[in-house]
């Protein structure tokens, strides 16, 4: 592969070591050229590197724009990949059809905040990279909070790519005199028991080492033998003295000034600390991790995804200099938490954030973004998901969150567009590009660029809650296959259809415009057959939550750690709605939860579904309750909803998707029926264990928790749940079909 590099040329800090250490990794194995629209230490370092380097020392973007062309003829890249705000407004100026080469930036940082304070230059080269960054290709960003933060001001979630700043943790600094190096660098003597805290920065607004200075002198009035060394210069750096001075740590302060290399300043560092409002993935906390620092950094860019917090380093919210105070004093007093700490995170960053992985991904989506970018050009490539989505039950989003890891997996390059209550959320969430559910025009847009409409899963086709949401999906059936699209419903279930016209309505449609049903009962299937449903295909497969994975049991244990729930007990889930005749058997249901705990020691978690609305019920019950109980009252991430649920002995729900999750699982449950879909399931997967609400009572749960607790279901459920998966693969073979025959037939 043949990549030009396209840099300002003043590059400092992070977005330096970042470009220099990825240019020499994909030397390797690709042939890279690097172009500089400034001489200076760079350009210069790179080319003693052996870097091929062109220097474009001209502040004139047309004539930068013109040389670089010059450069590509002689070149012949296949990507073009810039980094900062003057190579995006040059990289902006040559994109186009005629050169015929897709336009990659990385964004290093917030283009937002790249000149905080400065208000000048925000509004001339902040806000030319601003309206460049519109016009080009594709987006990388530093961490997946940067890649939410583009998404969420409306860059297509489906050009954006992720990558981690990388490092090589195999040459940390042996045997560093740091009284010697304090000494010899800043004349400053440093006593054997001293604990030196150490922040490499630009002294800017962004950073805020303010927050820094007044963490750590409320630290040292409790731990006197901390020291802060603040490597960097800046503008604030005035400010920054003047406030040591007036917080009275003026003597424990010590300002280093710019610093290069970094590695034995941190080195001789035991925390190394970061206290910005804005960041991606800076290399100052990877280069304090190779030395083994101790970690206490705000939460900005993907640090949490690094840290854990409490486990491996400690996170504050930014600005706030109390919280940073208190983590201080706990690594200031504890120098055997510190090495645990330093030693857990630098065996994570090995891991996870090495160079070789930085230098794959960036392979890997140098090849995605070639094959969108010259992949051929039709007028129809895309899928349209519709469904109860946006709306906040975890059960609908988990839906979608099934039905697009399956197309994924079946073409990851194909465009998805969802129909949603909230399409900022699922742009978001999903990284799918998104329409609101009844704009009706944008949905009729999508469906003329679209090959597939999926309409589902769930169970779209009743009319207990509403005709007119049945009228508008029957509508989108109609109106898809109108304007070309093959037409699928998708692990769904059907009904109940009451309205003697609505039943007719449905039969009319379905037989006319859709291709293929896939269900996720039996009993769907039966009502297909009574409504007189005989055009389409019908296959029998499971809802598109099944093939969903729990959480990872290290984040399971941090998720209860943190609701307070031990992570050691013992839990009888429950999974409940608010539904006509639940306040009637509520007594009944406590009744139930004590015996389980009384019996068995199992203690009833209250675990929402569809929140908050499913927090009312929970309550209703969790009050009349006389043993010990825990009410989740926080919206989960799906994972950590199935997560939970995965950790109960067994699960009490009305919910039908606390069943479907439950069961996915391998957790034997017990019913509490409402509707038909929760009939279906329960008796789709041979459960004996499901009692209609309205005859719900003590004594028909009981000898049901004491089946579920016994074991005798264990192997019984398991083998359901691999069942189930296997099942719900019939729905992405079917889509998969559809979309093979439809562009067979073009």
């Amino acid at each position: 592969m043949r990549i030009l590099q396209m840099m300002g040329g003043g590059d400092v800090g992070g977005a330096k070591t970042h470009i220099m250490t990825l240019i020499q990794a994909l030397r390797e194995r690709n042939e890279v050229m690097l172009i500089s629209f400034r001489d200076g230490p760079f350009p210069r370092e790179a080319a003693k590197n052996g870097i091929n380097v062109r220097v474009i020392p001209s502040f004139n973007p047309l004539y930068c724009r013109d040389e670089v062309r010059k450069i590509i003829a002689d070149f012949k890249p296949d990507v073009i990949h810039c980094h900062g705000g003057k190579a995006n407004l040059v990289g902006a100026m040559l994109r186009g059809k005629k050169m015929n080469i897709p336009v990659l930036t990385t964004v290093h940082s917030d283009y937002r905040y790249d000149y905080l304070g400065n208000p000048l230059k925000q509004w001339t080269n902040g806000l030319a990279n601003t309206i460049a960054l519109r016009f080009l290709d594709f987006h990388q960003a530093v961490a997946d909070r940067m890649a939410r933060t583009l998404i969420s001001r409306g860059f297509n979630p489906e050009k954006i790519f992720t990558i981690y700043n990388g490092m090589d943790f195999g040459n940390p600094m042996q045997g560093v005199d740091r009284a010697a190096y304090c000494k010899e660098h800043w004349d400053v003597d440093i006593a054997p028991d001293d604990v030196l805290c150490g922040i490499a920065a630009r002294l800017t607004a962004v950073k805020d080492i303010a927050t820094c200075v007044r963490g750590f002198a409320g630290a040292v009035k409790e731990v006197p033998q901390l020291r802060l060394f603040i490597a960097g210069d800046g503008e604030d750096e005035k400010m920054l003295r003047d406030l040591a001075k007036d917080l009275g740590v003026a003597d424990r302060v010590t300002f280093c000034g710019w610093v290069s290399p970094v590695n034995e300043f941190f080195a001789s560092m035991d925390i190394n600390l970061l206290t910005s409002v804005s960041e991606t993935f800076p290399y100052s906390i990877l280069e304090g991790v190779l030395e083994h620092c101790a970690t206490i950094c705000s939460d900005v860019g993907g640090m949490s995804e690094l840290i854990d917090s409490g486990e491996n380093g400690y996170i504050f919210q930014p600005r706030d200099h109390e919280t940073l105070t208190q983590q201080l004093i706990k690594f200031g007093k504890d120098p055997a938490r510190r090495k645990l700490f330093a030693d857990r995170l630098y065996e994570k960053a090995t891991r996870e954030y090495s160079l070789d992985t930085m230098c794959r991904t960036q392979e890997a989506n140098y090849e995605k973004l070639l094959r969108l970018y010259h992949k051929p050009k039709t007028r129809r490539d895309g899928i349209v998901i519709c469904g109860a989505y946006g709306k906040g039950n975890a059960g609908d989003d988990a839906i979608l969150r099934g039905i697009v890891q399956e197309m994924r997996a079946y073409d990851p390059d194909r465009p998805i567009t969802v129909m949603s209550r909230r399409p900022d959320e699922t742009r978001l969430l999903y990284r799918t590009n998104a329409v609101y559910t009844f704009n009706i025009f944008a949905v009729l847009w999508r469906f003329c660029h679209s090959v597939l409409y999926i309409n589902g899963g769930g169970s779209l086709m009743q009319d207990v809650t509403s005709t007119r949401s049945l009228k508008y999906y029957l509508f989108t059936l109609d109106a898809a296959k109108k304007l070309g699209c093959k037409v699928m419903m998708y692990g769904c279930g059907i009904g109940p259809i009451r309205r003697p016209g609505n039943r007719r309505h449905t039969t009319r449609t379905i037989n006319r415009s859709v291709d293929l049903i896939t269900l996720r009962d039996d009993l769907s299937r039966g009502e297909l057959t009574r409504m007189g449903i005989v055009e389409p295909e019908i296959k029998l497969a499971a809802d598109p939550t099944i093939i969903l994975h729990p959480a990872s049991e290290a984040q399971m244990d941090q998720v209860m750690e943190d609701l307070g729930i031990p992570v050691d007990g013992k839990y009888l889930g429950f999974g409940l709605r608010s539904w006509n005749g639940l306040e009637a058997v509520a007594d009944e249901i406590v009744k139930a939860a004590e015996y389980a705990y009384e019996t068995y020691g199992l203690i009833p978690v209250f675990v929402p579904i569809e929140f908050p609305s499913d927090l009312t019920p929970a309550r209703m019950i969790a009050d009349r309750l006389h043993c010990p109980h825990y009410m989740i009252e926080r919206r989960l991430p799906i994972e950590e909803t199935i997560g939970m649920l995965a950790r109960m002995k067994t699960v009490i729900g009305i919910r039908l998707h606390s069943l479907m999750f439950s069961a996915g699982r391998g957790v034997p449950v017990i019913g509490m029926s409402y509707d038909i879909k929760v009939d279906g399931f329960l008796k789709y997967i041979g459960s004996r264990t499901c009692i209609q609400i309205e005859e719900v009572t003590a004594d028909k749960l009981r000898p049901l928790i004491d089946e579920c607790v016994s074991g005798k279901l264990d192997e019984e459920v398991r083998a359901t749940a691999a069942l189930l998966r296997e099942r719900e693969h019939e729905n992405s073979r079917g889509a998969a079909a559809l979309i093979e025959a439809a562009e067979a037939g073009r």
